[in-house]
């Protein structure tokens, strides 16, 4: 078994890297209010006089209801009205999808992935037979495999023992595709109860390849516990069967996580995603003039080298170009892009300038805040430095960092207020201060952050700040 702590760490490195998938069974979209597999063809067995809560091959009822009606059209009829009715949003759906993975597999008939894909602006390729696995969508951002088909062909689903005995023949590739991403991808198995046929076969034959090199996977699993049974007997049979099957997936390298309670899966991912956006830090700052204990040629010093001591830590940058900060931020960041990231500056440097020449001041505001949110969002640190602007002929604190700290706050971000550079970050400094409880990991900086000037020493105090804060 995996501890929470340890699948938490690595599936968010998976995710920031660009390794990491997903596999979703139908516990999953049962939140949303979809049926699982038993519910599904419950019908079906009352049907053929079969009691589905003494049943444990599901797949052989649909099979068994096919056999007795000579046809499958209830069937097909089940996963269509089932499959398309209203539900609700599903949390763990949107998490799953806002992260930035790119492989989506599924045996679910609906349509949950691509659509909260589509919510969160994200272009999904989706692959329901095997002809589309040759054609591929420009630009997408994910592709989503539907390996027991889609709801809008129930025709073609996967569901009585003939689709699946036929399965090698009718859709060898998707076998081929999941096997490729099994030995290259760390998946997470979510809402999965590995009951499945078509991937049991995949992953012993990645076993028999592998043996003991086999990539390491993740699944959620529910702890057996007392209060589900009323019979003490059963509850020491479930016991000692979920250890066996336990042990059993260790032999195809998924490590079982095991958790209390369902609920507690989205507070996993959602810690999994501020892992994964501590990765960015987005740089707040402008300074039209000097603030006392600074001068031009030492802010740029100063920006120059954080940024590039945090690129350095393999980390992201996001910045507004703020005026008189975001020149030496860009150029801190590009040195070490070009000597040491092989150029690969879209990992490492996100430049989001604002947009001008908008006369509205309303239509501005509101953009710029909408802009505001859409760029903070990228990024799960935000470090604030500076905060002055020209207006009317006179240098004023700079309101649209003030506003910057709101929605970091608001989103979550671990926000660290650099106030020995003055200006907002000042202001900002002292309200966060007054409530310094709810920012622990500056616990032990607050004096330094407030009284350190000297460049190097700076540099190196917020990127031991950030450092800690990955530790989190």
């Amino acid at each position: 078994m995996a501890t929470v702590q340890e699948f938490k760490r690595e599936y968010s490195k998976a995710v920031s890297d660009g390794y990491a998938a997903v596999f979703a069974g139908a516990g999953l979209s049962r939140s949303s209010g979809y049926v699982d597999w038993k519910e599904l063809v419950r019908p079906l067995a009352d049907d053929i006089n079969l009691d589905i809560d003494k049943e444990y091959d599901l797949i052989s009822i649909a099979q068994y209801h096919v056999n007795e009606k000579r046809n499958r059209n209830a069937v097909e009829q089940r996963i269509l009205n089932e499959f398309t009715q209203e539900v609700s949003e599903n949390e763990n759906v949107k998490i799953i999808t806002r992260l930035p993975i790119s492989t989506y597999w599924t045996t679910n008939y609906d349509e949950l992935i691509e659509n909260s894909l589509k919510a969160n602006n994200r272009k999904a390729d989706i692959k329901i037979d095997q002809e589309s696995l040759a054609i591929n969508i420009y630009d997408r951002d994910a592709v989503v495999y539907k390996m027991h088909g889609d709801v809008r062909s129930p025709k073609t689903a996967v569901i009585t023992k003939d689709d699946y005995e036929m399965y090698q023949l009718s859709r060898p590739l998707f076998r081929t595709a999941l096997q490729g991403d099994l030995i290259t991808k760390t998946f997470l198995f979510i809402g999965f109860s590995f009951t499945d046929p078509n991937l049991n076969y995949v992953l012993s034959q990645i076993r028999g390849l592998l043996g003991e090199s086999s990539r390491q996977h993740y699944c959620l699993m529910k702890k057996i516990v007392i209060s589900d049974y009323d019979d003490k007997s059963k509850y020491d049979y479930e016991v000692i069967r979920q250890k066996l099957r336990i042990e059993d997936l260790r032999r195809y390298g998924i490590l079982v996580v095991e958790i209390d309670d369902y609920s507690e899966i989205t507070s996993m991912l959602l810690d999994i995603e501020k892992k994964h956006l501590a990765k960015s830090v987005f740089i707040s700052g402008s300074c039209s003039q000097p603030t006392e204990g600074w001068t031009v040629s030492s802010i740029d010093s100063f920006a120059y080298s954080l940024s590039k001591m945090i690129v350095g830590k393999n980390l992201r940058i996001v910045s507004g170009f703020g005026l008189g900060i975001g020149s030496s931020v860009i150029n801190g960041a590009l040195e070490e892009i070009m000597s040491t990231k092989y150029k690969h500056v879209n990992e490492h440097l996100c430049l989001r300038p604002f947009p001008q020449n908008i006369s509205d001041p309303k239509k501005r505001e509101r953009l710029w805040g909408d802009y505001r949110k859409n760029m903070i969002s990228e990024a799960g640190i935000s470090v604030f430095m500076f905060g002055n602007k020209e207006q009317n002929g006179e240098i004023v604190d700079a309101n649209g960092m003030i506003t910057e700290f709101e929605t970091a706050k608001a989103l979550g971000n671990f926000i660290v207020p650099i106030a020995s550079t003055g200006g907002s970050t000042a202001k900002i400094y002292d309200q966060m201060y007054a409530n310094k409880s709810e920012y622990p990991y500056l616990a032990n900086y607050w004096e330094s952050l407030k009284s350190t000037t000297e460049c190097t020493k700076l540099v190196a105090l917020v990127i031991e700040i950030i450092d800690n804060i990955q530790k989190i």
